[in-house]
């Protein structure tokens, strides 16, 4: 749902955050706290969207609803992300409270 927190996890390199209603914070090993920006939701393509600007870079984060590993953990999350940033693609896993991870709580 809308009022979902959804959060994502990404490896090579490590990134991750959350998007809760239209912020996203994005975070990095360099920047822990995170970054929070404005996003614009977009359903489509069998999942959801979320588009706005990190600093001057374009951020496209497309989330789908497919079982997703991040390859370190035992856990299987419930969605697949795919995110553009300027020029780079990366891919990770998100979930929610609502649609949790299976497996372990801390691997």
């Amino acid at each position: 749902g809308v009022d979902e927190v959804l959060r994502f996890t990404g490896t090579e390199p490590f990134w991750g955050g959350e998007v809760s209603g239209t912020t996203l914070t994005y975070s990095t090993p360099e920047n822990q706290d995170g970054t929070a920006i404005e996003v614009e939701r977009f359903a489509g393509r069998g999942g959801i969207a979320f588009s706005g600007m990190l600093e001057e870079a374009p951020f496209e984060m497309m989330v789908t609803p497919l079982a997703c590993s991040d390859g370190m953990s035992d856990r299987t999350y419930p969605f697949t992300v795919t995110l553009e940033i300027a020029e780079e693609t990366r891919n990770g896993c998100a979930w929610s409270e609502q649609h949790p991870f299976d497996g372990p709580e801390h691997p």
